[in-house]
């Protein structure tokens, strides 16, 4: 009998894989913004510096999201590891809302 503490790899599909997913869209959308735009509100270390953090999540999450296909969903990510990952996805929203704004002006 198996642990009823554990989730399904139903269960871990159908909520992970869409989770990944849409880090995958979010990191990769910011880190084309912050390539290709000059924010004018960051300084260029700043801009530098939230660029090497969406690349450095995009590495784990590409690595996570392999360990998750290779092992036919039967494993999960731990918190302490999405955590930052939706921190980080967060301050990306607020960085675009702001550049939306300075756009509108």
């Amino acid at each position: 009998m198996g642990d009823s503490n554990l989730p399904s790899a139903d269960l871990l599909k159908s909520v992970l894989e869409p989770l990944l997913e849409d880090f995958q869209y979010w990191f990769e959308r910011y880190r084309q913004i912050l390539e290709n735009e000059k924010i004018q509100f960051m300084s260029e270390q700043e801009q530098t510096d939230l660029l090497k953090r969406v690349r450095d999540a995009q590495e784990e999450l590409n690595t996570s999201r392999m360990l998750f296909t290779a092992t036919n969903q039967q494993v999960g990510i731990d918190m302490a590891t999405v955590m930052p990952w939706h921190q980080l996805v967060t301050e990306c929203w607020g960085v675009g809302m702001r550049l939306g704004q300075s756009k509108e002006s």
